[in-house]
C-alpha cells in the first residue's frame, strides 16, 4: 500500500514536471513563430527537445510500446543535445569562449557514440558504467556552467531582466543537479527509491524556474518591473526642477538602464531648427546626428518603437560605430508629448537580449514618462523666462526712475547756476567772477561725475573687469586716511587699528570700498553719531569693519543689500538719494580680491559691514588695465 502510494506520488510529480516543460515549449515556440529571432529560436529548440522526449514517454505509456534500442538511442541523443543548446542560449546573452563551444560540439558527437554503445550492451553489463558516468559528467558540467554564466550575467543587470536571468540560472542548476543525482544510483542501487522523489522535485522546480524565466505571466512581469518603475516614477515629479536639462537627461538615462537591465541608455533631444538629435556622451560632451540616422533616428522619424537585434546587420553604413560602442542590440522609442516631438529614448546591449519584446513595451512606457518630464521642464523654463523678463523690466524701470531722479538733481542745479552766471555776465561783463557760484558748479559737476562713474563701475563689475593693478598696501593706513577725510563734527569717524595690515590690493578700489561704506554710514545716520572703522589681521586674512548708529536695515532686506538697484524698504528716496549701486560695486571689488563682504544690522540701531580679504591675492584674481575713477 505504501509502495503504491509512493508510486502514485512519483507519477504525479513526473506528470507535473513534464507538463511544466511542455507548457514552456508551447509558449516559447509561439514566440519564435511570431518573431523568429536567434534567441527566440534557440529557446524554442531547447524546450522543443525536452517536449519531444516528454511526448515520446507519453506515447510509449499510452500505446504500451515495447522497449526499442533504436528509438531509445534517438531519444537519448536528443536529450543529450540539451547542454549544447543551453550553451547556445548563454551565447545569445553573454560571451562564450570559442574553445568552450568547440568542446561542447565534440562532447555532443562523443555522447551520440556513447549512447550507441550503451544501447548495444545489456542492462547488467558492467561496461555500461564508465560511458554512463562520462555522459552524466558531460551533461552536468555544461548545464552547470550555463547556470553559473546566467548568475554572472544577472549580477551585471537590474530590473526585470535580472530577475528573469536569475530564474533561468536556478532552472539550469536544478537541471544539472537532477542528472547529477543519477550518479549515486549507479554505484548504490538501494538509494534509487529515495533519490527518485528528490529527482522529481528537482525536475519540477527546474521546470517552474524555466517557466518563470522564459515565459512569466504578465502579472509576475509587472511585479518584477514595479520596484525600478516605482523608483523611477518616484523621482519623476522632482526631475523637472533639477538645475539643468543635462541633469534631467542623465537621471532619465540611469532610470531607464536600471529598469531594463541594460548597460547603457541614452536620450537624444531633437533640435528642431537644425533637424538633429543631440546626445549626451558619457564624458559630458554633446554629440549630434541627423534626425534620421542610426536606429534611434529611424524610431524618431517613424514615431514607432523599434527593436533591432543586430544593428550592424540592419544598419551596415554605421556598423563600425555600433561595434565600437558595444551596441549590437538596440531598442528605441520616440519621446513625444501629444503632437510635440521631443526626442528618442534608446537602450543598448552588446548582445541581443533574450526578452526583447517585453523590454520594448517597458521602454515605450519609460519614453512616455520621459516626455512628461521634459515637457514639464519646458513649461517651467518658459515660466521662468517670463518671470525673468518681468523682473528685468521691473529692474530697468526702477533703475531708470532712480537714475533719472539722481541725475536730475545735479543737472538742474548746474543748469540754474549756469543760467544765473550767464545773466550776471550779460548785465555787467566787467563785474568780478562769482566765485561761490563757480564753486557750486564744480561741486555739482563732481557729483554728476560720481554718478556716471558709479554706473561705469557697475558695468565693469558685471563683466569681471573691476580691478586694475595690485600693489603692497597697508589697510590700517588707508583706513586712517579715508576716515580723516570724511569725519565731521556731526559724524565723527574713528579708525581703530593695531599695527599695520599689509597685503596685495588695488589701492583705488579698496579706497572706493571704504568711501562707499562710510558715505552710506553718514547718509543713513541722519541724526548724526560716531562711525567706527576697525582693521586687524587674523592669520592670512585681513578684516575691516565699518559700524554706524543709523536707521539700520530691515531683516527681510539684508539678504539683498548687495544686489544691483536694491534699496531698503525703510529708505525714503526723497530723503536718501541713490541708485542702489554702491554696495553692489563694493561686493564686486571685494570678491575680485578673493574676499567676502557681510552685513549685520538691526532696524533703528545701526549697521555693521564686515569685509574679509586675503593678504596675498589668489591665483584666480584677474588684473586689467587701470580703470581708476576719473575726477573733474
Amino acid at each position: 500500500m505504501v509502495d503504491g502510494a509512493g508510486l502514485t506520488a512519483d507519477q504525479f510529480l513526473s506528470f507535473l514536471t513534464q507538463a511544466a516543460f511542455f507548457l514552456v515549449f508551447l509558449l516559447t515556440g509561439w514566440s519564435a513563430l511570431r518573431r523568429p529571432r536567434r534567441a527566440a529560436i534557440n529557446t524554442a529548440l531547447f524546450f522543443g527537445v525536452i517536449a519531444a522526449v516528454v511526448l515520446w514517454q507519453w506515447l510509449s505509456g499510452v500505446l504500451h510500446l515495447a522497449p526499442n534500442r533504436i528509438a531509445s538511442t534517438i531519444v537519448g541523443a536528443l536529450f543529450f543535445t540539451l547542454p549544447y543548446l543551453m550553451l547556445r542560449l548563454v551565447d545569445d546573452f553573454a560571451y562564450v569562449p570559442r574553445w568552450i563551444k568547440r568542446a561542447a560540439e565534440a562532447g555532443l558527437a562523443l555522447s551520440a557514440g556513447a549512447l550507441v554503445a550503451l544501447n548495444s550492451w545489456e542492462t547488467a553489463d558492467p561496461r555500461r558504467v564508465a560511458p554512463t558516468v562520462v555522459l552524466i559528467v558531460y551533461f552536468v558540467v555544461l548545464i552547470a556552467y550555463s547556470g553559473v554564466r546566467f548568475v554572472m550575467e544577472a549580477a551585471q543587470t537590474t530590473g526585470v531582466t535580472q530577475r528573469r536571468m536569475q530564474a533561468v540560472a536556478v532552472g539550469s542548476i536544478l537541471l544539472a543537479l537532477l542528472l547529477f543525482l543519477a550518479l549515486p544510483q549507479l554505484f548504490v542501487p538501494s538509494l534509487a527509491p529515495v533519490l527518485s522523489i528528490v529527482n522529481r522535485l528537482c525536475g519540477l522546480a527546474s521546470g517552474l524556474a524555466f517557466f518563470l524565466g522564459f515565459a512569466p505571466p504578465p502579472i509576475l512581469r509587472r511585479a518584477w518591473q514595479e520596484p525600478e518603475l516605482r523608483a523611477f516614477l518616484g523621482r519623476a515629479a522632482s526631475l523637472p526642477r533639477l538645475a539643468t536639462t543635462d541633469e534631467i537627461v542623465a537621471e532619465i538615462e540611469r532610470g531607464a538602464a536600471a529598469a531594463l537591465g541594460t548597460p547603457h541608455a541614452s536620450v537624444g533631444l531633437w533640435d528642431r531648427e537644425r533637424d538633429v538629435l543631440r546626445y549626451r556622451a558619457p564624458g559630458g560632451d554633446i554629440l549630434e546626428a541627423p534626425s534620421d540616422r542610426y536606429v534611434p533616428g529611424r524610431a524618431f522619424t517613424t514615431q514607432r518603437p523599434i527593436y533591432c537585434d543586430d544593428a550592424m546587420r540592419d544598419d551596415p553604413e554605421n556598423a563600425e560605430e555600433y561595434r565600437r560602442n558595444g551596441a549590437r542590440a538596440v531598442l528605441s522609442a520616440p519621446i513625444t508629448a501629444g503632437a510635440e516631438q521631443l526626442g528618442v529614448l534608446t537602450a543598448y546591449s552588446p548582445r541581443p537580449p533574450i526578452f526583447a519584446d517585453d523590454d520594448l513595451v517597458l521602454l515605450r512606457l519609460l519614453a512616455d514618462q520621459a516626455a512628461v518630464i521634459l515637457e514639464s521642464r519646458r513649461l517651467i523654463d518658459d515660466a521662468a523666462r517670463v518671470r525673468a523678463q518681468e523682473e528685468a523690466t521691473r529692474l530697468r524701470d526702477d533703475f531708470l526712475s532712480s537714475a533719472a531722479h539722481d541725475l536730475k538733481t545735479p543737472l538742474t542745479t548746474l543748469l540754474a547756476q549756469a543760467q544765473l552766471l550767464e545773466r550776471k555776465a550779460a548785465r555787467d561783463p566787467e563785474a568780478p567772477a562769482d566765485l561761490s557760484g563757480i564753486r557750486r558748479l564744480v561741486g555739482e559737476t563732481r557729483r554728476l561725475n560720481g554718478l556716471v562713474l558709479e554706473l561705469l563701475d557697475a558695468s565693469r563689475a558685471e563683466h569681471g573687469r573691476i580691478l586694475a593693478s595690485l600693489e603692497p598696501l597697508d589697510l590700517a593706513e588707508v583706513a586712517h586716511v579715508v576716515c580723516g577725510r570724511v569725519t565731521t563734527e556731526r559724524h565723527p569717524c574713528r579708525a581703530e587699528t593695531a599695527g599695520t595690515v599689509e597685503g596685495q590690493f588695488d589701492r583705488t578700489r579698496i579706497e572706493q570700498v571704504l568711501n562707499n561704506l562710510l558715505e552710506n554710514a553718514i547718509k543713513y545716520s541722519p541724526e548724526g553719531g560716531a562711525i567706527v572703522v576697525r582693521v586687524w589681521a587674523e592669520g592670512e586674512r585681513a578684516h575691516l569693519t565699518v559700524a554706524d548708529k543709523g536707521i539700520g536695515i530691515l531683516p527681510e532686506d539684508q539678504p539683498f543689500v548687495f544686489e544691483r538697484f536694491h534699496r531698503g524698504r525703510n529708505v525714503d528716496d526723497r530723503q536718501f538719494a541713490g541708485m542702489g549701486l554702491g554696495l553692489y560695486i563694493c561686493r564686486a571689488i571685494v570678491e575680485a580680491h578673493g574676499g567676502v563682504i557681510r552685513v549685520s544690522s538691526e532696524s533703528g540701531a545701526g549697521t555693521t559691514f564686515h569685509v574679509e580679504l586675503p593678504l596675498e591675492p589668489p591665483v584666480t584674481v584677474r588684473q586689467h588695465e587701470p580703470l581708476a575713477a576719473a575726477s573733474v
